[in-house]
């Protein structure tokens, strides 16, 4: 079947193009009703949504993009932006955004900060040319003025950062999910403890060892001399988590170590146990975000959980709210994270 080509027709002798209005009677619908399936989809029922699409996917009509977009009509981009692409965590987060994405007749156009504010402007001055519909955006690590770096942009809701007045936002309260894992470490007797994060000036890292620092308090110690802090500015992968251990090895080891991420975590342990230091039996071990594969490491990992599908879904949700109603009110979630017990701390 023939495709929309725009405004200036098909081919000349080609075959007839398929309209609006073809879709409309495939589907049994109104006009109204498929403009608002492309291009307002939330403002449909999800049953008519369906039938709109199959007739879409039956007559092989292609909406033409830029002309939608020159008259003015929603564009159906959703972009996401995350601080690595390689990351679990992220892709799981992004898996979750597209979920919702193609629940409402959009698609997710991802991209890789690189953890860099250069860069980060750069694309989100890019994806403004686009015309995306908005974006989901994991600030890069800096200054936490993240509202200067967004404000006059198109409309942005923040993913794993607390919220800003300019904008929504859903994160993990982080400082809780770390409090979690000293909690679990006290209780086996650990009182000498470890962190082990990525930049340091990247809120989540910052926040997990506000949260260390704060349940050690809370239990009467003091985080002077009951914690030792290694952060590797370049990186949140195994090889920055081997380089952290290395540093801990040098420093005098803690008992019980909590990691900014799983995959730091996996540096930890190669690390460890190259040097011959057993985990569980000499060092316990502690993740962060419990990626799939936690479960399945040589030595299962003890992680906070973050609900990663809740938290991209609930993100890509608030952007096409907050960019179909023009009454609607930034919303700053706070999800709350759980401890996953497994063999690494030696309690299970």
């Amino acid at each position: 079947m023939a495709r929309d080509v725009g405004p200036g027709g098909p081919a000349l002798g080609g075959p007839a193009r398929v309209r609006l209005s073809d879709v409309a009677a495939r589907a049994g619908v109104s006009l109204g009703t498929v403009s608002n399936v492309l291009n307002h989809p939330e403002r449909v029922a999800a049953a008519t949504r369906e039938l709109v699409l199959g007739a879409i996917g039956e007559l092989g009509f292609v909406p033409n993009q830029s002309a939608r977009v020159l008259t003015g009509a929603t564009s159906n981009v959703i972009a996401l932006v995350v601080l690595d692409v390689m990351s679990p965590f992220f892709m799981e987060a992004a898996h979750a955004v597209e979920r919702l994405a193609r629940e409402t007749g959009h698609v997710v156009m991802l991209s890789n900060s690189q953890n860099d504010r250069d860069m980060e402007a750069e694309l989100l001055s890019v994806l403004g040319g686009q015309r995306v519909r908005g974006v989901v955006l994991v600030p890069a690590a800096g200054d936490d003025d993240v509202a200067s770096r967004i404000r006059g942009k198109l409309p942005v809701v923040l993913m794993d950062h607390e919220g800003v007045d300019d904008c929504c936002s859903v994160a993990v309260d982080d400082v809780a999910g770390a409090g979690l894992a000293v909690d679990h470490l006290l209780g086996l007797g650990h009182r000498r403890l470890g962190f082990v994060g990525g930049p340091r000036d990247l809120r989540q890292m910052s926040q997990r060892a506000l949260g260390m620092r704060t349940a050690l308090e809370a239990a009467g110690l003091d985080p002077g001399t009951s914690l030792v802090e290694a952060y590797v500015e370049t990186g949140m992968g195994i090889q920055a988590g081997m380089e952290a251990a290395d540093r801990l090895l040098m420093e005098g080891l803690p008992t019980g170590i909590v990691c900014g991420n799983d995959m730091l975590a996996f540096g930890v342990y190669r690390t460890l146990s190259r040097a011959g230091i057993a985990v569980p039996g000499d060092v316990a071990l502690i993740g962060y975000d419990d990626i799939d594969v936690a479960a399945d490491w040589i030595v299962p990992l003890t992680s906070v959980r973050q609900p990663t599908q809740e938290m991209g879904y609930r993100a890509a949700q608030l952007l096409l709210e907050d960019t179909s109603d023009p009454a609607h009110v930034h919303q700053h979630v706070r999800l709350q994270p759980e401890l996953v017990v497994r063999s690494s701390c030696g309690a299970r």
